[in-house]
């Protein structure tokens, strides 16, 4: 996308620097020498940005800007101010300016708010072309994380969720454990939707992806001249995450002198920035999480005690995909759900050998994989429904076995045939046959080991590759006892 930046200024060694600062191919820039014809004909113009100097915006300004707001392109305004007033600055934020700024400031800073402003316009507009170009129907927004995206039929997600329910309202530190991939950031985004902090923001930051001196100025900001390049005081994630929820993902990673400051703000909820003497109080709830053993890390000095203890007063470990296959259908049908559209491909069901095959799978990567897999079968697949064929060409080989297994398994003569069409089915949802036709398979298949193995649970699990008790839940579900195949 081209963008079409507006420049309004009074000072004209001002705008030339700011031509010079714009210059480049996807950029183009116009002038507006005249004090009320910008604003008479804003209705008429096309922009991304309007930059201009507060001594040209109207008085009160709060009107131009909601026309602007309310234009089909909505153009941003970044008002230029000659000297920096804190109140009027909140004014002209709170009116709808993207953001006001300094003359003084440097040229690099500028270019860097500009540079982030026009990216962010171009980013909704490949937002805007993706929903265009979506064929029956556009593309779905990312819904927002809730405590139902977690609910299983299985028996230890369940046990897990009965234990978040209970300390979503409680005002403590959460410690989230679990493998790559298992969801440790979206469950903490869905406590924090359903906690009294709702309303507040929820920060995530990344303590590994950081560099040691720019993850200290970035959780606890700092003032200008704090470091090389600091050329303004800036604010640090606790304070943007003030009356909200501040998300330390990696948090094994962390510097051992960051972790001393952190146990200080998780006591006395306060700090000070880097560089600065004033003490700052916020109210900010922690999630730490990460995929390491923070208890191993304390044991060999690699992490305080002292803080490992204050952040794990609750922890909760998320369980991996492997140890929860019963929930695999579900997950399955809601990703194809959400990303059939979101690729544009009408994939609309899986075969039941897909499925197990999927099951039998151990899955590393957990729930990241999984999504990455289906989104994969699904752009690769020929037609409406994901086959054995295309997991063999999106899992790769190391799933090899569980596609092989499920391939024999539902193709021996130990399964009968799918059933028949029925004219009942016409009147039932898709969902509720479905589970019907994969009870009768699954009763099938268990039935089939159960006989070879002579009703013995443990040689019947490992053979399905579920644990025993699981079997055992199984078994109970579909009516089926072992007495039954012991002869």
């Amino acid at each position: 996308m081209i963008a079409r930046v507006i420049l309004a200024i009074n000072n004209s060694e001002l705008r030339k620097q700011l031509r010079r600062i714009l210059a480049r191919p996807d950029v183009l820039v116009e002038i507006s020498r005249s004090k009320t014809r910008l604003w008479q004909t804003l209705d008429e113009v096309t922009a991304d940005l309007i930059v201009v100097s507060r001594s040209l915006l109207p008085d009160p300004p709060e009107h131009v800007l909601n026309v602007a707001n309310t234009l089909p392109d909505a153009p941003g305004v970044v008002v230029l101010v000659e000297q920096d007033d804190a109140a009027e600055t909140a004014e002209l934020l709170a009116a709808g300016c993207e953001a006001v700024l300094d003359t003084s400031l440097p040229s690099e800073s500028v270019r860097e708010v500009l540079d982030t402003l026009l990216e962010r316009r171009r980013e909704q507009s490949r937002q805007e072309l993706a929903i265009l170009q979506t064929p029956a129907r556009p593309r779905q927004p990312l819904a927002k994380p809730s405590l139902s995206d977690f609910v299983s039929d299985s028996p230890v997600m369940q046990t897990f969720m009965s234990t978040v329910r209970r300390v979503v309202t409680a005002d403590v530190a959460l410690l989230l454990l679990g493998e790559t991939g298992v969801g440790k950031e979206r469950l903490g985004r869905a406590i924090h939707a359903e906690s009294p902090r709702t309303g507040g923001p929820f920060v995530a930051v990344n303590c590994g992806a950081l560099p040691e001196t720019l993850l200290e100025s970035e959780l606890f900001g700092h003032e200008q001249g704090a470091f090389t390049g600091a050329s303004r005081s800036r604010r640090g994630c606790f304070e943007l995450a003030h009356n909200g929820t501040l998300f330390l993902d990696e948090i094994g990673e962390m510097p051992l002198h960051l972790q001393v400051k952190l146990l200080r703000v998780l006591q006395e909820q306060e700090f000070q920035r880097l560089g600065g003497e004033k003490t700052i109080t916020v109210d900010v709830r922690i999630m730490a999480a990460t995929n390491r053993d923070l208890a191993s890390e304390v044991a060999v000095g690699g992490f305080r005690r002292d803080l490992f203890y204050r952040l794990g007063v609750v922890t909760l470990t998320v369980p991996p995909l492997r140890e929860r296959q019963d929930d695999i259908p579900e997950l399955v049908d809601s990703y194809i759900e959400y990303l059939r559209p979101r690729i544009g491909r009408e994939v609309r069901s899986i075969t039941p050998e897909a499925v197990q095959a999927l099951k039998r799978y151990e899955w590393p990567g957990n729930v990241r994989e999984l999504i990455n897999v289906l989104e994969r079968a699904i752009l690769l697949c020929d037609g409406e429904e994901i086959t054995l064929l295309d997991l063999r060409d999106t899992l790769g080989p190391r799933a090899a076995p569980a596609v092989a297994v499920a391939a024999a398994e539902l193709g021996g003569s130990r399964i009968p045939s799918p059933p028949t069409f029925s004219e009942a089915w016409l009147d039932r949802s898709w969902r509720e046959v479905r589970q019907e036709a994969l009870e009768t398979l699954e009763r099938a298949y268990l039935a089939g080991l159960l006989r070879e193995t002579r009703g013995r649970v443990g040689e019947t699990a490992k053979r399905a590759g579920i644990r025993p008790r699981s079997l055992y839940e199984k078994m109970q579900r579909l009516g089926l006892r072992k007495e039954q195949f012991k002869a």
